[in-house]
């Protein structure tokens, strides 16, 4: 069934044209992420489909019927009502009749009348889950990380506020549902989960990430929004992957560097395959295995070298730093070292102390004990996202060159890198760098938030969520500078891809005051986690009852429960077991080795990993059942 169809939009913002006489169409339970670069129109685009604005030309037609939800990038709450309420308001009339429901429970009158509303009312909330409707709101917050359920909602900052709104979306259970950048302001887990939860969604989505996993995870199809035309793609983002590169290859005038670079987005986001999945790793020893062959960084040709002044003995000395807010324990008795080569990512659940540490780090603020020293010839570059201290009349490239006129990056021909130099980089086209500030959209002034802060050539660079409100063209050109980065790097990032891409070690938030360091990427910090949990289950299987233990006499046949065909099917597991883990040791060892042009190998192994994990889940499974009957 068709949702809805967009006919010949047209739409122009600010005296440019977004886009020109497109057309396209959803159908039922389609998931469709939209794609392009900052200030293509995806945000202008969905708000067209969801009525808030109106295109030019052209028009947008529903069928009759269909219910959906719009979650704004940044939402605005103008209701006093506390977050449960406004979250079960998303079921409004279930809502409502709840209410009546308790009203009528507690009032001191039994008319007859009332018995009459209070059957029909119960008769509804049995139809409509209605009972359950507070219990499912508080799970929705809760998995988005909002525990105070009754605080008022025009009181929440910018990020509780989104996830307020998330999360009333969500349980509206439209038949559309419109999101704009829905992992913002989430954390690693939540994203998790909300990318488990619409990767099952039976209805149908519309919605724009910078979320590369998200987005390759969740969409049935991408349109991508370029040169004011739409193109649409079946699949998800690999298979747009694979489908753009086959296009550019076949376009004689494409610049090969652009083919190059899908060819390795697409390698790499295989490679990463583990990030996007929740199955849990079905053996230890071939996880302890993995931890001691983590994936080696290969080196590239690089013509520049970024952040490679000198730096001295010292970098940044954290002795014992601990720091508490509110009465809240953020983190106690941590220590730093840094040294150069540092390729750090910090994760934890939101309000955990992240964005504190690097405050404290950089010296911006103060720990409660311990000691902080940073080096006499460090220079700290910081990024927060704060657009303050933009001129918003000031021209684009004007605002550069007030920081630096160039970077000296080396020697030979590429030896100063010029604001020009980085406004190209990072997608600023020449026509745009004497544009005013105001004249830019919110993506593109943290954008060049960002190259200001890199024109000054830091040593040390912090940066606090950098990949939020970024397209994925800027996520790559942010990637390909910090690969050439010589210097120490620290960052804040609930963006799975981005922390797979660029940091070799995890610094965990894990509570209760505790900074666990973890060797490694995200996936590899995954991975490590998955072993511990492993561990711990086997080891609960495995321990004895007290109740057990006055039995005195040894047994000489402990798998006695078993039948002749179970012992058997036991000892086989085992054996198939250990054999697929081979397959999948020697797999692994392929993909390492494989070269990043050589997709469609890469794809085949790939896949052949996917089918060998599902067949030792489902071996490891019923060994479990089998080893439990025979202890019993």
């Amino acid at each position: 069934m068709t949702v809805f169809s967009c006919n010949g939009l047209s739409k122009t913002y600010n005296d440019i044209l977004l886009f020109d006489d497109i057309s396209f169409g959803m159908e039922s339970a389609e998931r469709i992420g939209i794609i392009g670069k900052n200030g293509a129109g995806k945000t202008t685009l969905m708000k067209i489909v969801a009525g808030s604005v109106s295109p030019d030309k052209g028009s947008v037609v529903f069928n009759s019927g269909i219910r959906y939800e719009y979650l704004d990038q940044d939402p605005y709450f103008q209701s006093f009502d506390i977050a449960i309420d406004y979250v079960m308001k998303g079921r409004k009339e279930t809502f409502e009749k709840l209410n009546l429901y308790n009203e009528l429970c507690n009032s001191i009158s039994n008319k007859i009348s009332e018995s009459n509303t209070l059957n029909e009312l119960s008769h509804f909330l049995d139809l409509h889950n209605g009972w359950n409707l507070e219990n499912d709101a508080k799970k929705i917050l809760n998995l988005l990380g909002i525990e105070n359920y009754y605080v008022p909602v025009n009181e929440l900052s910018g990020g509780l506020r989104k996830r307020v709104a998330l999360a009333t979306s969500l349980i509206s259970e439209p038949d559309l549902l419109i999101l704009d950048e829905p992992t913002n302001h989430l954390d690693a887990d939540s994203v998790q989960w909300l990318q488990d939860y619409l990767m099952n969604y039976n209805k149908s989505l519309l919605f724009v990430t910078h979320d590369r996993y998200f987005l390759d995870s969740v969409s049935t199809k991408i349109i991508e929004i370029e040169n004011k035309k739409i193109y649409s793609f079946p699949g998800n983002y690999e298979k747009y992957l694979e489908q753009k590169e086959n296009i550019t290859s076949s376009q004689e005038s494409t610049n090969e560097h652009i083919k190059a670079k899908l060819r390795m987005e697409l390698a790499w986001l295989q490679k990463g395959a583990k990030a996007r999945r929740t199955k849990a790793k079905s053996r230890i020893d071939w996880i302890k295995m993995m931890e001691g062959d983590l994936v080696k960084h290969k080196e590239k040709n690089i013509k520049i070298e970024v952040g490679k002044t000198f730096i001295g003995s010292r970098v940044i000395d954290a002795h014992n730093i601990s720091k508490t807010i509110d009465g809240k324990l953020l983190f106690d008795n941590f220590t730093y070292i840094a040294v150069p080569g540092d390729r750090i990512g910090i994760i934890g659940k939101n309000g955990c102390g992240k964005s504190t540490l690097l405050n404290i780090l950089s010296g911006l603020d103060f720990s409660d004990s311990g000691t902080i020293k940073i080096g006499q010839s460090i220079n700290i570059g910081y990024y927060k996202q704060d657009l303050s201290e933009l001129n918003e009349n000031q021209t684009v490239i004007g605002s550069i060159k007030e920081i630096a006129e160039y970077i000296d990056v080396g020697t030979g021909r590429d030896r100063y890198l010029t604001p020009r130099d980085l406004l190209n980089t990072f997608l600023f086209p020449t026509r745009q760098h004497g544009a005013y500030i105001h004249t830019l959209s919110g993506g593109e002034k943290k954008r060049l938030m960002l190259i200001k802060l890199l024109i000054a050539n830091p040593n040390v660079l912090l940066l606090d969520e950098p990949t939020n409100d970024f397209d994925l063209q800027t996520l790559t050109a942010l990637e390909d500078y910090l690969d050439n980065f010589m210097g120490t790097l620290l960052v804040v990032s609930h963006d799975r891809a981005f922390l797979d891409r660029i940091v070799n070690k995890i610094f965990c938030f894990e509570g209760d005051g505790i900074i666990k360091e973890y060797p490694g990427n995200y996936s590899d910090y995954l991975l490590k986690k998955e072993s511990l949990k492993l561990e711990l289950r086997m080891e609960e299987t495995t321990l004895e009852p007290k109740s057990r233990v006055k039995d005195t006499k040894p047994s000489n046949n402990s798998k006695k429960k078993l039948s002749y065909n179970q012992q058997r099917e036991l000892e086989s597991t085992e054996q198939k077991i250990n054999d697929a883990e081979t397959v999948k040791i020697n797999l692994i060892q392929e993909i390492n080795n494989c070269s990043p042009n050589d997709y469609k190998l890469m794809e085949n192994l790939s896949n052949s990993l996917a089918e060998t994990e599902n067949l030792i889940e489902q071996l490891t499974i019923r060994w479990m059942e089998l080893s439990e009957l025979a202890d019993s």
